[in-house]
């Protein structure tokens, strides 16, 4: 795929909840954190609602219904149906589904929400690898899931059978820290098998194709707090994507950002749905935005004037990416970052 290479956060003269018909919302680090909502979460996306945005929630985490998700998004005070959540479990189904015969068995390891997506396709979800599974799917299946399970996918999958994963995020967040996520439990069985699983979530092209068949957008905007999968999905769906700074990346992280992984947006955290974003303009060999200007040193990012954080922070993407063109910006940023606080 050939795309222009962005050089710079665009900006938008219009609130971006009027100029997209959908966002399409990761949860943890951007709607709630470790079970709770995150500030301003709640009234931005009933604002956004109450504007006419579609608003749908995308995740990696397979072991949840989307019965399970709407409940617990309604009880923090923002009312979902199930069909407003979309989980890489059903992205997986559909891909399975397209491979199998209706009413196939596949072996699950993993938990109830992917046993529900693939009831949903017509498949039979089965426990072992003796009940002639024609697929084995694997998903996150919570703290508990047990070694046997990755026994079960590993004799099937040296029988021939073709291997799924939901998706291949090596952590989850928790309550008490980052534990391993599905990725890490698919390394277990590629390790022992040998084997490459088709994977079906972010950032990959069926997740995307998945929350467009079941939500219609026709203007999606991508809304996520991690690079390497909300970013990259939306770079790789060839959509636009905001970022917000409440979840997993820094400021560092993002001056550093490779093309896939650089957001057409960047605001503090939700209400920047609500309001325009400003521009960001050259300005002699750097870049202005608000009261700040960046320039890319010989060694490092630097950054003068003064305003609000967050336009400092535009500034010096726009001068990291443009320094850095195709690549990933290995300028010193810390200097500058730290003059905003970020």
């Amino acid at each position: 795929m050939s795309q222009t290479v962005r050089t710079r956060p665009e900006g938008s003269g219009q609130a971006l909840s009027e100029a997209y018909d959908t966002a399409l919302l990761d949860l943890d680090g951007v709607v709630y954190a470790g079970g709770d909502a995150i500030a301003h979460a709640v009234d931005s996306l009933a604002t956004a609602r109450a504007g006419g945005m579609h608003l749908a929630y995308v995740t990696n985490n397979a072991l949840r219904t989307p019965d399970a998700v709407a409940g617990h998004l309604t009880e923090l005070g923002i009312p979902t149906v199930a069909s407003d959540v979309i989980t890489s479990a059903q992205a997986v189904a559909r891909l399975i589904s397209e491979q199998v015969p209706a009413g196939a068995r596949v072996l699950v390891i993993g938990g109830e929400g992917l046993r529900v997506a693939l009831r949903e396709r017509g498949l039979e979800p089965v426990d072992s690898a003796e009940d002639e599974p024609v697929a084995v799917v694997q998903g996150y299946g919570g703290p508990d899931l047990t070694w046997s399970r990755f026994a079960e996918a590993c004799y099937a999958i040296a029988r021939g059978v073709p291997w799924f994963a939901s998706n291949t995020d090596l952590t989850i967040p928790g309550a008490r820290g980052i534990a391993p996520g599905n990725g890490a439990a698919v390394e277990v069985v590629r390790i022992a098998t040998g084997a490459e699983p088709q994977v079906a979530g972010k950032p990959l092209p069926p997740m995307h194709r998945e929350t467009i068949l079941r939500t219609g957008a026709e203007r999606p905007l991508v809304v996520g707090d991690r690079l390497d999968t909300d970013i990259e999905g939306a770079f790789n769906g060839e959509v636009d994507s905001l970022l917000v700074l409440t979840g997993v990346t820094d400021g560092a992280q993002l001056l550093a950002a490779p093309p896939q992984h650089r957001p057409t947006y960047v605001d503090a955290d939700l209400r920047g749905m609500l309001t325009g974003q400003p521009e960001v303009v050259e300005a002699g060999d750097g870049f202005r935005c608000g009261g700040w200007t960046a320039t890319a040193g010989s060694r490092e990012l630097e950054l003068t004037g003064e305003g609000e954080a967050l336009d400092g922070l535009r500034a010096l993407c726009a001068a990291a990416w443009t320094a850095a063109g195709e690549g990933a910006c290995e300028l010193d940023g810390g200097k500058a970052l730290a003059r905003l606080g970020l």
